[in-house]
């Protein structure tokens, strides 16, 4: 008898990447408006710099959308009736964090504050679930990478 998926669990299906429809009703339709209002955001203020590649990270942690140069900008974890980004931050980000230190909503400070800084930045796992979350990752980006000007 299969198990009816947890709030957080993840796309394991490995035969294929989820496609949009896949991904909406995974996360819900209310995470997919901030699923899609971020890729809009990214291509707007970033055009044709990231060719957004899906993954899979294995049984547990499932199917993710990265986006990334040379370096990872940020990565898409699509969980169920839930929708979040991880942005890592380096050396340098960490410094521009502590910097605007109290600059960010609490939330991400306390996000900030509890993450474990691994030998290649701190990994940050934004859930997003409201506009001030998603202005959160926004601005973690754009401290990340200033955007392209926008003629």
């Amino acid at each position: 008898m299969e198990q009816s998926p947890q709030i957080g669990d993840r796309i394991t299906d490995k035969s294929a990447p989820p496609n949009d429809n896949t991904v909406r009703h995974w996360i819900g339709t209310a995470a997919f408006k901030h699923w899609s209002e971020l890729q809009n955001w990214i291509e707007e203020y970033y055009p044709s710099v990231f060719a957004p590649e899906w993954l899979y990270r294995g049984k547990t942690r499932g199917w993710s959308l990265r986006y990334k140069k040379t370096k990872a900008f940020c990565t898409f974890l699509p969980g169920y009736k839930r929708f979040s980004v991880e942005v890592v931050l380096g050396t340098a980000e960490r410094e521009k964090f502590e910097a605007r230190r109290y600059g960010w909503r609490s939330q991400l400070v306390n996000l900030y504050d509890e993450a474990r800084t691994y030998p290649d930045g701190k990994w940050l796992n934004v859930g997003i679930s409201s506009v001030g979350d998603r202005h959160d990752v926004t601005e973690l980006l754009m401290m990340k990478r200033p955007p392209q000007s926008r003629g």
